[in-house]
């Protein structure tokens, strides 16, 4: 059985989700980007979940565990909210 020790593995990027409504590229969708953060900063990833509903990104979210973060005021416009 394994240990836990209180710290995250250094090695392994944190990984958050932002959730956009109609971006450029997709403008008729809401899109959730996978960021990997490390101690160089975020990084984008070529993953993307495109969907017509923001409920159902917000599902799948739920369904994988993660945490919603609400979006900050100095946030793009297009930003709705990331997950953890």
């Amino acid at each position: 059985m394994g240990s836990f020790t209180g710290k995250r593995s250094t090695s392994e990027p944190l990984v958050i989700w932002t959730v956009y409504a109609r971006p450029i590229d997709f403008p008729n969708s809401f899109v959730a980007r996978k960021f990997e953060v490390s101690a160089d900063g975020a990084v984008p990833t070529s993953v993307v979940i495109v969907a017509g509903t923001l409920d159902y990104i917000r599902q799948r979210f739920v369904q994988m565990g993660l945490t919603p973060l609400t979006r900050s005021p100095g946030d793009d416009p297009k930003i709705v909210e990331s997950w953890l």
